[in-house]
Parts: C-alpha cells; structure tokens; sequence
C-alpha cells in the first residue's frame, strides 16, 4: 500500500533512471537508477520533484540539480539490479 504523502513518476525513455518517488512528509527523493540501484535523498524539495518530473532529460536534470548536492544513502533494503548487477 502506498503512503498517500508519497508520489512516483517513471521515466521510459531515460537510460540513467528508471523512476523516482518522493516522500512529502521526510522531504526525501528515491531515485532508481537503471545500473547502480536505489539511492535516498535527502532535504528535496518538493518543488524540485515536481521540475524533475518535467525534466526533457532525467540524468542530465540529475547531473545538474541534485548531484553533489543533497546528501544521500544507498537503499538498503534493495538489491542492485541491471546489467552490471
């Protein structure tokens, strides 16, 4: 069951991400990227979520706007997944 705080968009024709899901209520965003796994950020606002679900590019919009700049943790609970898995 999903948390009603909690939105997801996918991206089908991205090769870096799959999808992503922010949670409103802890200000996180999970992004699972297509090669490396799920990655948790934090302090994301939601204002950002909604531009990245917009982005014409998903690795470039995250290359520029949310890399080296919001701290993050490897999911732990999810296994790798992808070619180099």
């Amino acid at each position: 069951m999903r948390c009603a705080a909690m939105r997801a968009h996918r991206f089908s024709q991205s090769s870096m991400i799959d999808h992503i899901v922010y949670d409103d209520a802890a200000r996180t965003l999970c992004i699972a990227f297509r090669d490396t796994g799920k990655y948790v950020y934090e302090g994301v606002p939601a204002a950002l979520f909604e531009t990245f679900c917009r982005a014409a590019s998903a690795g470039t919009f995250f290359n520029e706007r949310i890399k080296d700049r919001y701290r993050f943790r490897r999911d732990p609970g999810k296994r790798r997944f992808g070619p180099n898995a």
